[in-house]
Order: structure tokens, then sequence, then C-alpha cells
């Protein structure tokens, strides 16, 4: 039985989330102590956390922080705040996925259950291309002696690009291979996930080109095979 970790301070929507995951077969732990919410929810090692963005005497963007930096447990935003800015922020911290607020029982259901796949599934091996080499059990691309840790979906993408290398995946491809669907992810989360995993493969001394983007189509590592 997976465990969902409930980081959300209005006890009726807490209550309400209870009741629904309940009666989809997960366990629930929440939080009241929000000042000490990320050491709370890491603690509890859950399989899934829930997070509001707005909380008393805490910062939902902190709280995402503090977990990523500890876990890669995947972290589902659920905040009733529809800013561009927010999401993007609360991706570019490490969140898996963002649901706004009023949410819909099916969709959330679909996405806990996609962000609990992956996870689950996740083989462990390593991957290279041209010196860049990925460590899938640990989360960590290296190039040249530098390393950097990313995160789950930094990873998902950089994984299936390297295993089709010269080859150009489609968006929807790669959602389906992160999410296990396209239909209930925003098309703006895949963006903020390889923006954000360009830089970090920059930071390792990489080209920023090294993923080109196939405009209309998708995305590419490396160059094409004739």
């Amino acid at each position: 039985m997976a465990l969902i970790y409930l980081i959300e301070d209005d006890p009726s929507i807490r209550k309400e989330l209870a009741r629904l995951l309940d009666l989809e077969g997960f366990s629930t732990l929440s939080c009241e102590d929000f000042a000490g919410a990320a050491q709370s929810a890491l603690a509890a090692q859950p399989d899934c956390i829930l997070l509001d963005l707005s909380l008393p005497q805490a910062d939902g963007h902190q709280i995402c922080r503090e977990v990523r930096t500890a876990s890669q447990v995947p972290i589902i935003v659920l905040t009733s705040s529809a800013d561009e800015f927010d999401e993007v922020m609360a991706l570019g911290l490490g969140a898996n996925d963002y649901v706004t607020k009023p949410y819909r029982p099916a969709t959330l259901i679909a996405r806990i259950k996609a962000q609990l796949r992956s996870s689950q599934t996740a083989l462990p091996r390593a991957l290279e291309y041209r010196g860049l080499v990925l460590d899938e059990s640990t989360g960590t691309a290296s190039y040249l002696g530098k390393h950097v840790q990313l995160t789950r979906n930094e990873q998902g993408i950089l994984g299936q690009l390297m295993r089709h290398a010269g080859k150009t995946l489609s968006r929807q491809q790669l959602m389906v291979a992160l999410w296990e669907s396209d239909s209930f992810i925003d098309d703006n989360t895949l963006s903020v996930n390889v923006n954000r995993l360009r830089k970090e493969l920059k930071d390792l001394g990489l080209p920023h080109d090294l993923i080109s983007t196939k405009r209309g189509i998708g995305y590419m590592l490396g160059k094409e095979e004739l």
C-alpha cells in the first residue's frame, strides 16, 4: 500500500484528500507543523508527497527544495495558485508535477499513479553518450570528472534521449515515458524540465545545444543519424 504524505493547511481539503486516497487504496499521513514539514515528510518515508504552496509560517517552495535535496520521492504540488511563475519555480526546485485547485479527483489520482509507476519501474543502469554518463541508480550525470545530481524528471528525459541518441523524440513520446500519459500533463511542464536539464548539462561543460529542439516535433540528443 503506497503512502501519500499530505502537506495541506486547510482541514477540509486535507480530510477530502485523505478520504479520496483511502478509497483508491492508499494510506495517508498529514503534517500540521508546517515549519518542520520537510523534515516530517522525509521521516515518514512516503511514496509520494502532495504539497500546497500557501502555508502558514512556511514557504511551500522552500519545503520542496529541502525535500528534493535529500530525497527523490515524487512531489506533486497541489495549490490554488495558477500563476505561471509559481509553477515554473516549483518545477525548477524539483517538483514532479503541478496541479491547481479545484482539482478533478480522477485526474489527481491518475497523476499520483503515474508518479508511483515511474518511481517503481526505473531501471538502475548506466547510460553513456560521448563521455556523458547517466547513472540511473543514483540519478547522477557525469562528464570529464564533474558530477551533477538530477531530479527524477531530468533523469527520465535524459535517459530517454540517451537511449534514442541521434533520433527525434516527440513531446508526446517523452510525456508518456515520464508520466505514463500525455492527457493530464501541461505542455509547459515538459519544456521547463528540458530547459532545466540543459542548464545542468551546460554546468558539466557540455554544449547547450546538445539537446536540440525540433520545432513542432520534440527533442533530440546529439546530431541526427543519417
